[in-house]
């Protein structure tokens, strides 16, 4: 009997995008394995776009939310669906719960929150030897770490109906080139770069006869407002307007992206676009772009990466300091290089 694997994925849209190659990895390793995944329905539509997947479950606890005995229920109910291996990406206590409760015989994970009693195939995380954090998800599909020599990029799939359907419904063209900025940042306002220096950047292509297009949640609206109002108004917001689907199919067909540190900018890599990501508070050895086409611009300062949310000097100059002109001749050389 094949192997059937349940992935309990992570929360966040970057790192689900960074679980791809693990199960890339274990269809490799394992011929023959079926990989359903367990997720929240905001991260969803990225695993609808991994081949790998064979059925989306839903996982209905929010960020933060404990509740033990639902999650045991949970548990019980895909423990029927007879899997023989759980493999639990997040590191909390909460996670792995449902992951006993499925009645596994085999509870894969890092160790995290004291999950020893758990996890029965639980590992101890060398975050020195696996700094990436697609190295610590691909790490997983291995029985013996020893064995793991690194990850592939993720890589996403959009088909073209997908596409042109997300352009129809609304009512946007790809007759000149696409820009795409992604000026949001769920963590917090540290990782952001600024709306003046997003608003250059824009201008810049604009003049040149590109489309702009600002993507984002409902939260990124005023900001990518302001943003446009300072090109001149005319960019397409498409923040709060776009389901995550919608944003994943229209960000396929753009040809490049400026974004932050953001679940955007990790799909806009694993979606082969031309992409600069700009960093500052977060540390890009961590968790960069994964593509052949990204390139990431730092300014290093001595304050970076502080990971937190908002800057704990109050200059912000990690942002502040890094100009428009640095982003605009990365992502000229990009383009230059793949005409």
């Amino acid at each position: 009997m094949s192997d059937k694997i349940l992935i309990i994925s992570p929360s966040w849209i970057g790192d689900c995008v960074m679980s791809q190659p693990m199960l890339r990895r274990l269809h490799e390793l394992r011929a023959g394995c079926q990989i359903d995944v367990f997720a929240p329905k905001w991260s969803q539509a990225v695993y609808a776009r991994m081949p790998e997947v064979s059925e989306i479950l839903d996982n209905p606890f929010g960020h933060g939310a404990l509740q033990l005995r639902e999650r045991w229920r949970v548990g019980r109910e895909l423990g029927k669906r007879g899997y023989t291996q759980v493999i639990v990406l997040p590191g909390s206590l909460k996670s792995a719960i449902v992951a006993v409760a499925t009645g596994a015989k085999r509870r894969t994970g890092w160790v995290g929150e004291m999950r020893y009693g758990l996890l029965n195939d639980a590992r101890k995380l060398d975050k020195t030897a696996l700094y990436l954090m697609v190295d610590r998800y691909t790490a997983l599909a291995h029985d013996n770490l020893a064995d793991f020599t690194g990850s592939d990029y993720p890589r996403l799939q959009v088909n073209e109906v997908a596409q042109q359907n997300a352009l129809t419904q609304y009512n946007l063209h790809h007759n000149q080139p696409i820009l795409a900025l992604c000026a949001g940042a769920e963590f917090g306002t540290a990782k952001r770069w600024l709306p003046e220096h997003y608003a250059a950047t824009a201008q810049h292509y604009l003049q040149q006869g590109w489309q702009v297009w600002l993507f984002g949640s409902p939260k990124d609206f005023d900001v990518s407002e302001q943003i446009n109002q300072q090109a001149g108004g005319a960019c397409v917001n498409l923040c709060g307007k776009t389901s995550l689907a919608d944003a994943i199919d229209l960000l396929s067909c753009v040809d490049s992206v400026v974004g932050n540190d953001s679940g955007l900018m990790h799909l806009s890599a694993a979606l082969g676009r031309k992409l600069v990501a700009v960093y500052g508070s977060t540390d890009p050895k961590h968790a960069p772009p994964l593509s052949d086409v990204a390139r990431l611009t730092s300014l290093n300062l001595d304050c970076s990466p502080c990971v937190q949310r908002d800057c704990p000097l109050g200059h912000h100059d990690c942002m502040r300091k890094l100009m428009p002109e640095r982003v605009i001749g990365l992502l000229d050389e990009l383009n230059n290089q793949n005409k």
